[in-house]
């Protein structure tokens, strides 16, 4: 139920993106509405609503890189569940491009920056988390 529920929420934030314009990166942060309250949730339970409703929208529910955004992305939003790209990536490498976006690692500017997870090290550690068990 409250799978399907972020799914109808992401659809509407892919629907509601501005730009329109083939490979716009879509918005990467959800309204308020679409994510509760970081102080009622775990960083476990913070980091896998995150996941749903940021990363997902490109990366899709299982990482494969098949998200709603996905088809309208140039380039196309990473595999995650490529094995030979996780043995290429460090920890170090993931939790810089959640917090930075793709730019912080020399690669795609679509990725779209976290900077508002830089002080909550614990989320991002589980986000991390997320990413490796996509590879998994």
């Amino acid at each position: 139920m409250i799978r399907a529920a972020l799914v109808v929420i992401a659809l509407g934030t892919l629907a509601c993106n501005e730009s329109g314009a083939t490979g716009a990166a879509p918005s990467a942060k959800p309204s308020a509405k679409a994510v509760v309250s970081a102080a009622a949730l775990s960083p476990s339970d913070e980091a896998k609503q995150l996941a749903q409703a940021r990363c997902a929208m490109c990366h899709g529910l299982d990482g494969k890189g098949d998200g709603p955004s996905a088809a309208t992305l140039n380039p196309k939003p990473r595999d995650l569940s490529n094995k030979d790209w996780q043995k290429s990536m460090s920890d170090g490498q993931l939790r810089t491009v959640i917090l930075q976006g793709g730019v912080g690692i020399g690669k795609s500017p679509l990725m779209p920056a976290n900077p508002d997870l830089a002080d909550r090290p614990a989320v991002v550690d589980e986000l991390v988390r997320i990413v490796r068990r996509y590879g998994s």
